[in-house]
């Protein structure tokens, strides 16, 4: 049963409406192509069906049939998961939020999640492999296309000292809807979500939105009141305010 999700997973390019069809409606299986699948692809892989599936994914309305990955898996299943997000076009105060935030998660054993994005994404996830820290990237391209190409080398010190995973397979390119898709699997594996800059209207706060919808904490960096400030408004609405990382597990939780 794994090849056959995986079959599908490849003929349909990890589109999780197309996969979930062909399953209902038990879709023709070309059985010559089927004993070689595994050959179509030079990434691991982890199926729903599979024990160390994450259980945050599954008890999500859309999970991920297929997972594709590079690096270290069990990272999925460690604890103090955190995803750091925010804007590409960050200033240096939120770079130098995100650099010492995550230099601060490191004596919590955490594990730093983001979407390898320029910005606030790289930043956080540069320093994790800087200073050892667990990280995993989630692409919204296929698992061995590097989207954005100037994180190249990020994405390959990932692959060897975390964990890169994506639904989409091979070097398939990136749709602007995959991006926005794949922040509910950011957003399902954290245990956390820490926004350090944001626009009102941007992919950081679509994966705060799916955070919320899943129940988790968020935790906002406060930025200068701006009119455009995402922080400010989360913080606002009900959201923990972060100056650092001990904030993130000595806030006082309701």
């Amino acid at each position: 049963m794994r090849k056959i999700l995986l079959y599908f997973a490849l003929k349909y390019n990890g589109d999780y409406s197309s996969i979930l069809k062909a399953i209902k409606e038990k879709e023709h299986v070309d059985e010559k192509e089927l004993i070689g699948i595994e050959n179509k692809i030079k990434s691991k892989y982890l199926t729903i069906l599979d024990e160390d599936y994450p259980s945050e994914l599954k008890n999500i309305g859309t999970p991920p049939i297929v997972l594709f990955y590079y690096g270290n898996i069990k990272l999925l299943k460690g604890n103090n998961k955190v995803a750091i997000i925010g804007t590409r076009k960050n200033t240096t105060y939120g770079s130098v939020m995100a650099i010492k935030i995550t230099n601060g998660l490191k004596k919590y054993n955490a594990t730093i999640i983001s979407g390898l994005a320029i910005g606030i994404d790289s930043i956080a996830q540069q320093k994790a492999i800087e200073d050892n820290i667990n990280t995993i990237a989630v692409l919204g391209s296929g698992i061995d296309n590097c989207y954005v190409k100037a994180n190249e080398d990020l994405y390959e010190k990932i692959k060897e000292k975390g964990l890169v995973i994506s639904e989409y397979p091979n070097d398939i390119n990136p749709l602007p809807q995959n991006f926005l898709i794949r922040n509910r699997i950011i957003a399902a594996i954290s245990e956390y979500i820490i926004v350090v800059e944001a626009k009102y209207k941007s992919g950081t706060m679509n994966t705060v939105a799916y955070g919320l919808e899943f129940g988790k904490e968020i935790y906002c960096v406060p930025s200068l009141a701006t009119n455009n400030s995402g922080c400010n408004m989360l913080i606002k609405q009900g959201a923990y305010l972060l100056e650092s990382a001990d904030d993130l597990f000595t806030t006082k939780k309701d």
